[in-house]
């Protein structure tokens, strides 16, 4: 008998190394590829895990990833060309690739490990796959722990904190970064199981794009997703947990003017020497030869000199450049098993934004305004928002709030949280938080003050108008396309228009009339509306502003009758010249163009108070491209077992002649979401491929 088993073994193994089927052993790390092109890593240990993680992020986006971190090293230039120039200037100023070598050398001993495992399986990825990557960027090999962290500095800090436009400009411009977060309890809920919305809204390219996988070692089952080229997920639940992030307002970086006396500053009446380095860079040229830039970086007590006029200069301040350990705070919430060691992991305070939203299989829900804060000496939000006087410590701060002193609120009595980028204050409705709690410069004030008021409040409408929400009614409520502010000044528009307006004026109002106030893809008066609402927007739209009395029904009314009848028939003849017809399909003009996919968009500008958020650019051929909005969205019941369902809405790689560009789009325009797969055996029932990374 034994001898017929050791025979049936070696023919089984035989047959399975003929048809090129990885055998699985305990010595073996397995990426198992769904039909979506997720991976499901199952690590022999932690290092193992990370080493296949960066193997599958370069298999699913190694041009992307290559191009980032070269980059994130401020030699764009010098590998591809002048285009690059502007990008490596900005990183060198900002001193990225130094800090992160200073960064790596402050990981503990783990992390270093891990940090090294992520880069050893991108370089060996592109090693046994070499076809797969293209020539032009081989040149950023080998991949090492230090570019993973220039590539972290350069997003986080430099792009998601400091907005590069508001450095350029020397004024405060909103990131464009956003999203929709909801976590309900179970007294809330239909099943009496925490709910988990995950939403959040960013460019579709670029170091925006989110990564979907799941990651499984000895005491670990984390699924969610990271932003490309980051070795932990950001967004994430495991069988215990689970939580999101939205940008948060919060300010972190301040651009200080100081007095200069040739090579010095003016401080507290005295005068400081500029510290001051050579930066040089190398610009490729077309015929491959080399020309060289040499330019000065200069630096006060304050930070780095981004601008200089005659007399004064300009120097950015920011804060967690003195907080190397984000990736490790957010592998160590990764791994909590309930809210005392997921908050364990946030008091660390190393992410220097993202509000946090939670909750778990024991019924506990959370919100927390995480960042750091500085702390001030005066001054409330607006007061922080301009040009700081730099001649005096006055204004200088040099350290951060606790996390004591943060926002935080857990398990109200409403049942539910939300966050749409708006200040705290309305994180539960009514309120529970209160601003006059925490330090004026801490946020804006109120709702009022919020970079999308419309979609925050139609946030808390959503939640508020159900007794209890089941999963399927989250992803429903999700999907909303309704513009709060067609609901708020639509029918004056309307009424007006017809009173006052020409015949192509009044034709327009009959197409508003009849339209469903949605930006479905059907939805016939979206492109009107939505064209002259862009129109009018700069110059305000509303008669009412925001008022507190009044919370969620302000703004509103009508401000200007007369523009905007005029502004409707301008619209209303362009529309006809373009498309043909006032009443064309939202769909038929607004399209979401991933690789070789094209298809009808269903969803809208965030700022008209669509919760279905899709921002526009027009295009060549007289429509418009999705560029912005939902990308990953991730709705989870922490039921037994745990329901989930998922949607990388552009699909889950950007490598050439991948079957999953752009895979997912026709289930977003659809309003559908994709169940998880998580269980093994559920994997296995829709395997795309099996990998051994040893």
């Amino acid at each position: 008998m034994k001898q017929f088993l050791a025979i049936l073994l070696s023919t089984l193994l035989g047959v399975l190394l003929i048809f090129n089927v990885p055998v699985m052993s305990k010595n073996s790390t397995e990426i198992l590829w769904d039909s979506w092109g997720v991976p499901h890593i199952y690590g022999k240990d932690n290092n193992s895990l990370f080493k296949a993680f960066g193997w599958a992020q370069t298999k699913s986006h190694g041009n992307l990833i290559l191009k980032l971190y070269g980059q994130a090293r401020g030699k764009g230039a010098e590998y591809w060309g002048i285009n690059y120039l502007e990008s490596d200037q900005y990183v060198r100023t900002m001193g990225i690739p130094k800090r992160a070598k200073q960064w790596y050398q402050e990981q503990s001993p783990e992390m270093q490990q891990y940090l090294d495992s992520f880069a050893q399986g991108i370089n060996e990825y592109i090693t046994q796959h070499p076809q797969e990557i293209d020539e032009a960027l081989k040149v950023v090999l080998p991949i090492t722990g230090t570019d993973i962290l220039a590539h972290f500095q350069r997003v986080i800090h430099f792009h998601f904190l400091t907005n590069p436009q508001s450095v350029k400009s020397l004024k405060t411009i909103a990131s464009e970064a956003g999203s929709n977060g909801w976590v309900i309890a179970p007294e809330k809920s239909l099943n009496n199981h925490t709910l988990l919305l995950a939403n959040p809204h960013l460019p579709w390219s670029d170091f925006f794009l989110w990564y979907e996988a799941q990651l499984t070692a000895p005491g670990l089952n984390l699924y969610g997703a990271t932003l490309v080229g980051m070795p932990v997920l950001a967004i994430a639940f495991n069988d215990n947990l689970g939580w999101t992030v939205t940008v948060n307002p919060i300010d972190g970086a301040d651009i200080y003017k100081l007095k200069l006396q040739e090579e010095n500053y003016v401080w507290d009446g005295k005068l400081q020497p500029l510290e001051q380095e050579t930066e040089r860079l190398k610009i490729r040229q077309k015929n491959g030869s080399y020309t060289e830039l040499e330019f000065g970086v200069k630096k006060s007590i304050h930070g780095v000199i981004i601008n200089q006029q005659k007399d004064y200069g300009y120097a950015l301040r920011v804060t967690g450049l003195d907080r190397p350990h984000s990736l490790e705070q957010l592998w160590r919430i990764g791994n909590a098993k309930n809210l005392e060691e997921f908050e364990a992991g946030l008091k660390q305070l190393q992410l220097p934004l993202f509000n946090f939203l939670y909750g778990d299989k024991q019924g506990k829900i959370l919100y927390v305004f995480n960042g750091l804060v500085p702390i001030r000496s005066q001054g409330n939000w607006q007061d922080w928002q301009g040009i700081i006087p730099g001649d005096t410590s006055k204004f200088l701060w040099t350290d951060y709030h606790s996390y004591q002193d943060l926002p935080r609120l857990a398990n109200p009595a409403t049942g539910w949280l939300q966050n749409t980028n708006d200040p705290p204050w309305t994180s539960t409705y009514p309120p529970i938080l209160n601003p006059k709690d925490f330090p004026e410069y801490l946020t804006p004030a109120s709702l009022g003050d919020a970079p999308n008021i419309l979609r925050s409040q139609r946030s808390i409408q959503l939640l508020s108008e159900s007794e209890k929400l089941s999963l399927d009614e989250v992803i429903e409520k999700k999907f909303s396309s309704e513009l709060v502010m067609a609901d708020r000044i639509l029918d004056i528009l309307i009424s007006t228009t017809k009173a006052l307006a020409n015949p192509i004026g009044i034709e327009a109002a009959e197409v508003l009339k009849k339209w469903d106030r949605q930006t479905n893809a059907d939805s016939r008066g979206a492109v009107l509306f939505t064209l002259w609402a862009s129109t009018l927007e700069a110059k305000g739209i509303f008669s009412k502003p925001w008022n507190p009395e009044n919370p969620l029904e302000t703004p509103s009314g009508l401000a200007d009758v007369n523009t905007a009848v005029a502004v409707i028939e301008g619209i209303a003849a362009q529309v006809k010249l373009l498309y043909g017809s006032l009443d064309v399909s939202w769909g038929e003009v607004v399209r979401m163009r991933v690789g070789e996919k094209d298809l009808p968009a269903s969803g809208g500008p965030g700022m008209f108070g669509s919760f279905r958020v899709l921002n526009l650019q027009a295009t060549k051929d007289e429509k418009f491209q999705v560029v912005f909005g939902d990308s990953f969205i991730m709705a989870v019941e922490f039921s037994d077992p745990i329901q989930a369902k998922v949607l990388m809405v552009y699909g889950n790689a950007t490598q050439p002649n991948s079957s999953h560009i752009g895979d997912q789009l026709s289930l977003y325009s659809e309003g559908k979401m994709r169940p998880v797969f998580r269980d093994r055996n559920e994997i296995e029932q829709h395997l795309e491929l099996k990998e051994l990374v040893n």
